[in-house]
């Protein structure tokens, strides 16, 4: 049966080319998608700029001792005498240490680094000299480059919020980077610290010995520090790459599942319509003496060799689109691009894995009843379809709504930004439910649209509602990818859209400031905020910087980490911190104290949003760490409320000012006073920020556009990787179609013997288009509708979700263009030739 199976194959091109197109692409996306989950555990960083030191040793970023994986955002740096008590370890040659700081030039942000610590990329002079004194800088060729800066020439550096000039000494070459600075030694300590240090070791020794011997010797010290070898030396460069590296995992897990699901269904339902156009054959198999085993054996051969000759090529395929998508990720700036794209087996066995059980368990499915059936009823039963549904797949089905009611509740209760991590999910099980359930709402549905059509159409809708009432398998199985694409593309688009918008919305309704002034790195000058409040036309200016810090447990971290049954309520709650100066705040502000005062924000003091002050009392002092892991005890002066999960909790900007990366403040809120023309203050600002390079101004308005571009940075790699399954979707749509339609030609064969012309089995074939089209809409809209409903709430507190009416508009008029388009056109070549008996 086998070598006939393989024979056969030849036969049933249109079938064969179906299934080829879902088990492939369909593994490739589900490869894809775990190779970018390794890359994201993996986390690989290889070095550029510290290169040439074989380890490294950096501040640990990392909230030791927690589940999660938390991340100071603020660099940690290292202590002064670190660099001599590593050099007297046993196989260290010699220690460098990495001075850096942030600053501005006229042109770009930029960092600074002392020149000794050249050597670890290595840098090397293109022209000039090294800086060996105050005032003078060496630049990185690039930066000069495109600055159009020469040796020779001045440049002015805003580091700390203090304008520095500089006398250019030379131009240095290097795989750092572009946007790097040097200068001398002890300018470099002056106003900078020591963020990682390079460590080179004697000739012949081992490195991973030497790193071990480092961190016994690091370890047990105050201030936790990490030794790094290999590729996580990159990490020291860039301590982004821990937490952004780690965004891949939950988003390459969510598509990842999301993918492995409409894998599935897909690769199941096109198997399963290819093995229904085979009824027929497989019926007359049957009738002429073939055993049930012999059937089973012969459809299995075929899916065996029709899975290896689809699925393999994935195995290549796969990890091309994880690396293409990491690609996309780092150049829309959503991921540093040092992380290095990893994939090894794993993914590849999970997505052909998925693509092949799939294929075998439609297989299986689909030849059952075939084998089973008496030889004497094969035929009738191809032709009467009687049995299209089973118990187990009710009862799952079920089981998947009940599970996906579960989650919408969780939904609704869940805070906004946490919200889209259970919709996800959500939105996962009410597919699988509706699609196992197809049928049953299938015929619910085409029976509620029968009447409409027939009385609109006529006898064209009257054939179609009869074929699709007869043929509700088959109709079943063409509206699937409908629900499918529709229910995808608009749940998930809505439900990054909501999301973007609750994130802009809490944004803007805290700020009530009429300007901001801003500086992307550097700092504003600390003399420039008393400056701005002198001016006539303000009413208040207040100080801002924007950072995070964590609430620490009654329960210590470490403690809690030890214990498997410790709950989530003994871990640090990661806040959202704004450094305030209180003074006018306000007026600049949307913030109202529920309880205290914020006059009282000076010193070591907090303001705590009301739902993480709850046991406290004002005055209790609270333990925190600041942003980058530096332990307080704040002093509790006010409380106040916010939209849930977008809460803020305030500092003193003289507290905070110390404890973040650039030392600097990055932004002051402006109002106008009431009655002044805001144009003229507008240009004041301007002209006062003119004087110091890189800070600017930018009104309401602006600031409102900067959240919503940097939410649909973020976003973007949900909408890449959503594209990708979609648009899987969308050709599964139009590949079912084109089969589901090719099975028919014996049908309309028939159909014209007995006198209907071409233009009325088109017009036919037009309706039970517009009817799958129709009941595919309807079904995915509603899993949609289950979805966002639930996250609106969350999110917006409403049921109806953010965005513009068009994405809907969108999704429905593509979905029903191209069932329309696939079923018309895969008609009319069944109608190529006359008509025979």
């Amino acid at each position: 049966m086998i070598g006939l199976a393989l024979r056969m194959l030849r036969f049933h091109k249109g079938g064969f080319v179906a299934c080829f197109i879902a088990m492939f692409l369909g593994a490739t996306i589900v490869v894809g998608c775990g190779a970018l989950l390794e890359t994201g555990v993996r986390n690989a960083a290889p070095p550029e700029r510290l290169a040439a030191a074989p380890i490294v040793v950096t501040a640990d970023q990392r909230y030791l001792g927690t589940k999660r994986d938390l991340v100071f955002p603020e660099r940690i740096h290292l202590d002064d005498d670190l660099a001599d008590a590593l050099a007297k370890i046993p196989g260290v040659a010699r220690t460098v240490e990495d001075l850096s700081f942030e600053g501005t030039t006229a042109s770009a942000s930029v960092t600074g680094h002392g020149w000794s610590s050249a050597q670890l990329t290595p840098y090397r002079l293109a022209e000039g000299v090294a800086p060996d004194g105050p005032g003078q800088i060496v630049l990185g060729s690039r930066l000069a480059q495109r600055a159009g800066l020469r040796p020779g020439q001045p440049v002015d550096l805003m580091i700390k919020g203090g304008a520095q000039r500089f006398d250019i000494a030379g131009l240095a070459t290097g795989a750092g980077d572009e946007n790097t600075v040097f200068l001398a030694d002890a300018e470099a300590e002056r106003v900078g610290s020591i963020a990682s240090i390079g460590v080179f070791t004697t000739a012949g020794s081992d490195t991973d010995q030497v790193a071990r011997r480092l961190r016994d010797a690091v370890r047990g010290s105050a201030q936790p520090v990490a030794v790094m070898t290999g590729d996580e030396r990159g990490r020291a460069e860039n301590p982004a790459v821990i937490a952004e590296g780690a965004d891949l995992i939950p988003l390459a897990a969510a598509f990842g599942g999301l993918s492995v699901m409409v894998t599935v269904f897909v690769v199941a339902g096109t198997l399963g319509l290819s093995m229904r156009r085979r009824q027929r054959e497989m019926a007359l198999l049957r009738a002429v003496g073939a055993a049930p085993g012999q059937v089973r054996r012969m459809i299995l051969g075929e899916t065996a060799m029709l899975a290896i000759v689809a699925a393999a090529p994935a195995w290549f395929a796969g990890p091309w689109l994880g690396a293409w998508l990491l690609r996309a990720f780092a150049s829309a700036d959503v991921v540093p691009d040092m992380i290095a794209f990893r994939s090894g087996p794993v993914p590849a066995i999970v997505g052909i894995g998925t693509a092949l059980v799939a294929a075998f368990v439609a297989a299986l499915i689909a030849v059952h009843r075939a084998a089973h059936t008496r030889p004497t009823e094969a035929l009738a039963e191809v032709s009467l379809q009687r049995r299209w549904f089973s118990g187990v797949r009710t009862i799952t089905g079920l089981l998947c709504l009940a599970g996906g009611a579960a989650l919408a509740v969780g939904t609704a209760a869940a805070d906004g930004p946490d919200a889209g991590s259970v919709a996800t999910p959500a939105a996962l099980v009410w597919t699988v439910g509706f699609g196992l359930l197809g049928p049953v709402l299938a015929r619910a549905v085409t029976r509620s649209l029968r009447r409409p059509l027939r009385s609109l159409t006529g006898l064209a809708g009257h054939l179609a509602t009869s074929n699709a009432q007869v043929g509700i398998a088959r109709l079943a199985a063409a509206v699937m990818p409908v629900m499918l694409a529709t229910g995808l593309a608009t749940g998930l688009i809505y439900m990054q859209v909501t999301q973007s918008s609750g994130a802009r919305q809490a944004a803007a309704e805290t700020m009530t400031a009429d300007f901001l002034v801003v500086s992307d790195a550097g700092g504003i000058p600390p003399g420039l905020l008393d400056t701005i409040r002198k001016e006539p036309a303000v009413a208040a200016a207040t100080a801002q910087i924007p950072t995070r810090a964590y609430l620490e447990p009654a329960t210590p971290p470490v403690a809690a980490a030890a214990d498997e049954e410790e709950s989530d309520s003994a871990q640090p709650s990661e806040l959202s911190v704004r450094g305030v100066t209180p003074e006018g705040l306000t007026l600049t502000t949307a913030f109202r104290a529920a309880t205290g005062t914020f006059d009282a924000l000076h010193g070591d003091t907090v303001a705590l949003p009301a739902k993480y002050a709850v046991g406290h009392e004002l005055g209790d002092l609270i333990a925190m760490r600041l942003g980058d892991g530096t332990p307080v005890r704040l002093k509790l002066v006010a409380t106040l409320q916010g939209r849930p999960g977008y809460e803020t909790t305030l500092m003193p900007a003289s507290l905070l000012l110390g404890h973040t990366t650039a030392e600097s403040v990055p932004q002051i809120m402006v109002s106008a006073a009431t009655g002044n023309d805001t144009a003229v203050l507008a240009s004041r600002l301007a002209d006062l920020a003119g004087h110091h390079p890189g800070v600017r101004v930018v009104d309401r308005a602006a600031f409102t556009a900067a959240v919503h571009d940097q939410d649909n940075t973020q976003a973007s790699m949900a909408y890449l990787v959503l594209c990708v399954v979609v648009g899987y979707s969308v050709l599964a749509l139009v590949n079912t179609q084109v089969l589901a339609t090719g099975e028919r030609r014996r049908e309309f064969m028939l159909q014209r013997l007995v006198g209907t012309t071409h233009r009325q089995v088109l017009a036919m074939m037009t309706v039970e288009a517009l009817l799958i089209a129709a009941v595919g809409l309807i079904l995915g809209q509603l899993v949609a509708a289950l979805t966002l409903m639930p996250l609106s709430l969350s999110v917006l507190g409403t049921l109806l979700p953010a965005g513009s009416i068009w994405i809907l508009a969108t999704v429905c008029g593509t979905a029903t263009a191209l069932t329309l388009a696939t079923t018309l056109l895969a008609t009319r070549f069944a109608l190529r030739g006359r008509p025979q008996p």
